[in-house]
């Protein structure tokens, strides 16, 4: 049978799966569209907030970024995944018992002022929006290549099937649908990995392969590093960065990650604090299953494409170098004549000028402009998960697994994104401020329009990704650690914190992010060139910059609120209260 085939078979009968929990578990009240009614089992739970952390970056993007940045790209596990530590000790259980269902409600009450609640939104909205493009234009590289059809084809499939879960089920439906899509993308990214190690090394063990020896003896790593020093690329082991900037890149993916609101989110819809916390947990575990096998299949795929292409005559290749070449997410260009590929050093994301729209998952621009003349190759990142099956070649049931495997990352999140911006819009900002005397059906059927326009806005951005997208993607980030962090934080454990400290703090991170990452990355349209390197503040790149506007931000929130008025009382007594452990005294909500 075909990989074609099997795709619609596999694809069909997973999306049939989710379509059906959706219908069974439509929301009937407002709290079970906002917190599927908040009985949700820890188990489900935490599967539900593994499926919502890992999105399509997890899934296709990250082990491409690692397989290019080899040791370099190590600080996105270990800011994606401490960022989820840090957010189920420090944030989870105390906004659970705050009984607030967004970030922005959380703040506004906390800090008793609309202002800061219409900050926190607007925060809330930017960050969900630039995340949500990324998964769009995910869905539609899967749905392109597996299904042959356009990529903007593909976004609308996608568009189409996260709008009947979000519109039916509210976060009810997309709860039982993210453990289906769970199991789905995990046993997709699992069983690949497990028979390529097999293939290569004879371990079961992906996570154990990859430190093991090939079949002639030598380290797979020690053999990656040399086919790179061969090549001319750096060796794979090593890095390039210094480490205060690692330091500072992962404490704000770190910061910026624990901030994500819909994530958050996740820690309402199980019945108590305690329940919280197991879901936490159980998450951390289930997350940990791909992102330690992650760095496996960077080095697997990343050995395998280059002995599969490098010095190989171009007619000789097998057909799935031709479908990714049709796709434009490949391109040779025979520049010595020769009918041979040439994959050498000149950083293998760079390649001719013609090439300058290619763009990850993510959005990031993967090519600048032709910066040298003997190499031959161009792959996009993105490839590499999903092409890895094939270039192993693996059974054609094995890559329509994956292809199903992707589309399960990139939907989950998606939809979770979108219940946030929705509830942003219905609940903090009608409900909240506009029209607070509206009925619970109102309500729903705010949050219902709001979704829709929310995926009509991200589809677009899926279908015309603008140049800056990887510039926000980072942004993204940064500025959940710049903005929200430090007054989530100071809220649960500085009673003294009041509104002045906060929104000012709130203000200046979010300043300070931006015109850092205007003057070093995106440049303004026409009027600035982005700054190189070597003026960089501290040696600290945009990516990492997060982490500095961050310092400031609690630096300036702590002194302005200590020159200003106390917070009233009822404030107080509630941040004390938060913090007593108890299953008992939880806070009502008002």
């Amino acid at each position: 049978m075909s990989v074609q085939l099997w795709t619609w078979i596999l694809v069909g009968i997973t999306f049939a799966l989710y379509f059906g929990i959706a219908i069974w578990a439509r929301a009937g009240s407002t709290k079970e569209f906002y917190v599927a009614g908040g009985g949700v089992s820890p188990l489900a739970n935490g599967m539900a907030t593994a499926a919502d952390w890992m999105s399509a970056a997890s899934f296709i993007s990250m082990a491409g970024i690692i397989s290019f940045a080899g040791y370099d790209g190590s600080v996105y596990l270990m800011g994606w995944t401490g960022g989820y530590v840090l957010l189920a000790l420090l944030l989870a259980p105390y906004l659970r018992k705050f009984g607030k269902f967004t970030v922005p409600d959380f703040i506004g009450d906390r800090y008793y002022s609309n202002t800061a609640r219409t900050v926190a939104v607007i925060c809330a909205l930017i960050v969900s929006f630039t995340y949500v493009a990324g998964q769009m234009r995910g869905v539609g590289i899967v749905f392109s290549q597996f299904l042959q059809v356009e990529i903007t084809t593909g976004v609308i499939i996608g568009m189409a099937v996260v709008l009947v879960f979000a519109f039916l089920g509210g976060m009810k439906g997309i709860t039982y649908t993210q453990v289906a899509q769970y199991c789905v993308l995990i046993f997709a990214f699992m069983v690949p990995a497990i028979f390529i190690s097999i293939q290569m090394t004879g371990n079961i063990i992906p996570q154990i392969g990859m430190g093991s020896r090939v079949e002639d003896g030598t380290f797979l790593l020690e053999k990656l590093d040399n086919l790179h020093t061969q090549l001319g690329f750096k060796e794979y082991t090593e890095g390039t960065k210094s480490t205060w900037d690692v330091f500072a890149i992962t404490l704000a993916l770190m910061a910026g990650t624990a901030g994500l609101p819909h994530v958050i989110v996740r820690f309402f819809t199980v019945p108590n604090v305690k329940d919280a916390r197991k879901s936490a947990g159980l998450a951390l575990l289930l997350i940990a299953i791909l992102y330690t096998t992650a760095p496996a299949v960077s080095v697997f795929a990343r050995t395998n494409l280059i002995e599969t292409v490098s010095d190989q005559e171009y007619t000789s290749l097998p057909e799935w170098f031709k479908n990714w070449e049709n796709m434009g997410l490949i391109a040779w260009s025979d520049k010595n004549e020769d009918g041979k590929i040439q994959y050498v050093n000149g950083d293998a994301t760079t390649g001719k000028p013609e090439f300058t729209e290619a763009r990850g998952a993510s959005g990031e621009r993967l090519i600048a402009n032709a910066s040298t003349e003997t190499n031959e190759l161009y792959v996009d990142r993105d490839i590499m998960v999903l092409a890895n099956p094939e270039i192993a070649q693996l059974p054609s049931w094995v890559i329509a697994l994956v292809a199903a495997g992707g589309l399960a990352a990139a939907l989950s999140t998606a939809a979770g994104l979108l219940l946030v911006i929705s509830t942003s819009v219905s609940h903090d900002l009608i409900k909240k401020q506009l029209k607070p005397n509206i009925s619970e059906k109102g309500e729903l059927l705010a949050a219902r329009l709001s979704i829709l326009v929310a995926i009509i806005v991200a589809g677009l951005f899926g279908i015309y990704p603008p140049g800056f997208v990887a510039a926000v993607v980072a942004l993204a980030f940064g500025l959940a650690a710049a903005s929200f962090f430090p007054a989530i934080v100071l809220g649960i454990f500085d009673k003294r914190m009041n509104k002045q400290g906060a929104i000012s703090g709130m203000i200046v991170g979010t300043v300070l992010m931006l015109f850092y990452m205007i003057r070093f990355k995106t440049g303004l349209i026409g009027v600035l060139e982005p700054l190189p390197a070597s003026e960089w503040w501290f040696g600290t790149s945009p990516e990492g910059f997060g982490t500095f506007a961050m310092l400031i931000n609690v630096v300036i929130s702590i002194t302005i609120s200590r020159l200003t008025p106390a917070p009233p009382k009822d404030v107080q007594e509630i941040v004390e209260r938060i913090r007593i452990p108890s299953g008992a005294g939880e806070a009502q909500h008002h």
